[in-house]
């Protein structure tokens, strides 16, 4: 199916809906929820998608497990995406909070395949197959680590919300920890507490969400790499290896999936 609001087949008594939809570069999916699990896959451009848990940044050939009830907001930049909607009751990822995955050749394929399999498909037929070995590949699919958490705590959660909108590699945690008006030392615990990751290892996942953005949206690998504040493009690329095995330079790149 291709843009068929999820509203008008949700009712159809099949445990997977696939949905193919277009969108302009800039449309803002406003904050919701879907009865539904949903997993977003992109086949072009860039979705930046966040929830109560935290801010992901999903490139192409990448998707985004989103749990049945949970709330999300997406921003599309230039996306087609092919979505599909599963019955809570399926059993398809452990866990209970979002997920970007990598999205492998096989799966691109089922996933460009989905847009031509109806709602009332025939289960026992090829497109029942062919779902079946969809939700199968998704099961099998391995996290990115695309994710900066957001703690619960109001203050804590604005100064956060803060930095993802301007990130900078070196903004010191003291200055957090006057903001909030308490020892770094309890800064420290309070991070931890609140995100499951210190101050550190957090702001680094920060700065690679913006980095992948801002990577697909043509900017020079030197121009990020100082506009994130790193010491040298070197050591950005550096980085970027190390959490993403592969450099910057070649991260986004098209490869033979067509």
């Amino acid at each position: 199916m291709l843009n068929v609001p999820l509203a008008t087949v949700d009712a159809t008594d099949r445990a997977v809906l696939a949905i193919g939809t277009d969108y302009s570069p800039g449309t803002v999916l406003s904050a919701h929820v879907h009865r539904r699990a949903q997993f977003l896959y992109g086949i072009s451009g860039l979705m930046e998608v966040e929830t109560d848990d935290g801010a992901w940044v999903i490139p192409p050939y990448s998707g985004v497990w989103i749990p049945a009830g949970k709330r999300h907001r997406v921003v599309m930049r230039g996306v087609s995406t092919r979505s599909l909607y599963l019955e809570p009751a399926l059993e398809v990822r452990d866990n209970g909070q979002c997920q970007a995955l990598v999205v492998s050749p096989l799966l691109h394929h089922l996933l460009l395949a989905s847009a031509d399999v109806p709602a009332r498909y025939d289960e026992q037929g090829r497109d029942g197959h062919l779902v079946h070995l969809i939700v199968h590949e998704l099961r099998k699919a391995t996290c990115l680590p695309l994710f900066a958490p957001l703690p619960r705590e109001p203050r804590l959660a604005a100064l956060c919300r803060d930095f993802l909108a301007a990130p900078g590699i070196g903004q010191p945690a003291d200055a957090w920890a006057e903001a909030l008006h308490c020892s770094p030392r309890t800064f420290s615990r309070l991070f931890r507490q609140h995100t499951g990751l210190s101050f550190g290892e957090w702001r680094q996942q920060a700065c690679l969400l913006a980095a992948v953005t801002r990577l697909a949206a043509g900017t020079p690998v030197t121009r990020v790499a100082l506009e994130l504040g790193y010491e040298s493009p070197s050591a950005f690329s550096s980085m970027f290896q190390r959490r993403l095995g592969c450099a910057p330079s070649t991260y986004l790149m098209k490869d033979d999936r067509g």
